[in-house]
């Protein structure tokens, strides 16, 4: 539709896989050389995770189309919400293996792979197997596929396979029960989003590759493309696409960063003028105690808290001696200790509605202000950035992309960045998480949302503080030495006593605190490296006696 009007032999913001348009950031060309190293080197298992969106797919095709040695036989599995014995004879199907008469024995089905990969290696061809969507494998395909790599001749395997999948394929692959396949995997890598400069060069890239002369996105508009998706290229195609054809109904040569913002609104889906709006009156009602205690905590400091729930609106006794200090003299207090405006048990407010209402209260100023009064600090705004306030108090910043599961295990409060339905960005700071919900703080005001409901508005990008042993944030391996060591393996033993190394003593970082760290990893479904990162050392320390530190799963208080 819109093409012919910005010069454009194709629509350039496709979400299809097309090899042609692959942006080859320096994380793409470091996943793409995983994944031509697993095609060219035997045995084994190559790894590639990354969220959704970030142009995995696309890289397999390219590998598939463009990398792929001429001796290879490949079989690509695209569903694999399938059973063992379906998984087998896909990947025979694949291959153009013979199928035998007793296709529905499991042994039967090996027996025929296995002649065919003896086959394939006496010509001195290749056999690999590529696996998309890898994290929805059940337990007993990954088994199978574990064995599937006990096919081999004295000297070498005969099958090389490439798992693909979302970070949870991560948090799969460290489940105990799988650890023997978790140590077949001989290369990994995890794709992050593109940075900033790298959306701007994505986009430009693309609109050259369909055919664009001149500036058709201006740089404006590539930022707030960057803010909106945060680098996801799925995200940025969609919101590309729909403020093209949003120009084109404009008659505008060039896309703004006022349609970027209109395109990412309609991709989130308008609020229209109906329910939504229709709460929007009770939400002001619910959230006017919210915004006047955290409008007076932002002037002292002294935040005050603020929990929605089922229940009418209460506030903290800080709040109701801060409101009682500042009223007149000749105007009644009365019972300062609830709200006048409860939730109607009927229509809660949700977080967007909450957002829409304290946009100026979400901003990374009052989301640190408030991340630092739960441990205890104060944050001051405008001397040095936050993560020096913090390295000052011993604390480290801890800058992530991850899960609701990788949040519980790290039980620390988190900053999250998520996306309202009209495409702003807001800092909210995460404060406990329970069964099915969770409370945030917006601004230093408290509420609480179902877990789902957030998931909606965050795409995994968080910050966190932590106490690092020392006071100083390291990365402890193979052959470091000193307190730090001494506290991994005290800490580790204090756990669990199966985590107990040989020489606890010892300040060296030796084989064995390597195999006990692996161990330790493995049970907590970490990146199984053997490396005590800063995650690690943050699980290690959550899971001693309370030091003080806030954590997430903190009992829930209810208000009478």
């Amino acid at each position: 539709m819109y093409t012919h009007f910005f010069g454009l032999h194709e629509k350039p913001f496709s979400i299809t896989p097309d090899p042609r348009y692959l942006f080859m950031s320096a994380r793409h060309g470091e996943a793409l050389a995983h994944l031509v190293y697993g095609v060219t080197e035997s045995g084994g298992f190559v790894q590639l995770t990354g969220e959704v969106g970030t142009g995995k797919t696309t890289l397999v095709r390219t590998l598939l189309l463009n990398r792929m040695p001429e001796n290879a036989d490949v079989a690509v599995v695209l569903n694999p919400q399938i059973t063992a014995h379906e998984f087998l004879l896909t990947i025979c199907e694949e291959l153009g293996v013979v199928i035998p008469e007793q296709k529905d024995s499991i042994k039967a089905l090996t027996d025929a792979l296995n002649h065919h990969l003896l086959g394939a290696h006496a010509a001195g061809r290749r056999t690999i197997l590529v696996v998309d969507e890898a994290q929805n494998l059940a337990p007993a395909v990954l088994e199978q596929v574990r064995l599937l790599t006990n096919l081999e001749t004295a000297k070498q395997k005969l099958l090389q396979i490439i798992l693909i999948g979302q970070p949870e394929l991560r948090e799969l692959l460290s489940r105990n029960d799988l650890r023997q396949l978790a140590q077949r995997i001989t290369g990994r890598y995890h794709l992050e989003p593109l940075t900033r400069e790298e959306t701007a060069q994505y986009v430009e890239h693309r609109l050259r590759v369909a055919g664009a002369l001149g500036e058709v996105i201006d740089n404006a508009a590539k930022k707030e493309v960057f803010r909106i998706s945060e680098g996801v290229p799925r995200l940025i195609n969609v919101i590309c696409d729909r403020a093209l054809l949003g120009a084109y109904s404009q008659e505008s040569r060039i896309v703004t960063k006022r349609l970027i913002r209109r395109a990412a609104a309609e991709v989130s889906g308008e609020l229209g003028g109906t329910p939504v709006f229709r709460r929007v009156a009770i939400a002001a009602g619910l959230l006017s105690v919210a915004v006047v205690a955290a409008s007076i905590w932002s002037v002292t400091r002294d935040p005050a808290t603020v929990i929605v729930d089922a229940s009418p609106l209460v506030m903290a006794p800080a709040a109701t001696e801060i409101l009682k200090s500042d009223a007149p003299s000749d105007q009644p207090m009365g019972n300062t200790t609830t709200a006048a405006v409860p939730a109607p048990e009927d229509a809660p407010a949700t977080l967007a509605e909450e957002l829409a209402l304290a946009g100026d209260l979400t901003t990374a100023d009052f989301a640190l202000a408030s991340l630092f009064d739960l441990w205890g600090l104060e944050y001051t705004r405008g001397s040095k950035n936050a993560c020096s306030q913090a390295a000052a108090a011993g604390l480290a910043c801890l800058y992530q992309r991850g899960s609701w599961n990788g949040l519980r295990q790290l039980n620390r409060p988190a900053i999250l960045t998520v996306i309202d339905e009209q495409g702003d960005s807001h800092e909210l700071v995460l404060t406990a998480i329970h069964d099915d919900s969770a409370e945030v703080s917006i601004g230093g005001v408290t509420v609480t949302h179902p877990v789902s409901e957030i998931s909606d508005l965050w795409f995994g990008q968080f910050m966190l503080l932590w106490r690092p042993p020392g006071g100083v944030p390291v990365s402890l391996s193979s052959g470091s030495r000193g307190a730090e060591v001494l506290w991994l393996r005290k800490n580790l033993a204090d756990i669990d006593l199966r985590y107990q190394s040989d020489n606890i003593d010892s300040d060296e970082y030796d084989a064995n605190l390597q195999t006990v760290v692996r161990q330790f990893q493995r049970d907590y479904r970490l990146d199984v490296d053997g490396l005590a990162g800063q995650q690690t050392l943050i699980v290690i320390s959550s899971l001693l006696a309370p030091d003080g530190s806030p954590r997430l799963t903190r009992p829930r208080i209810d208000q009478d």
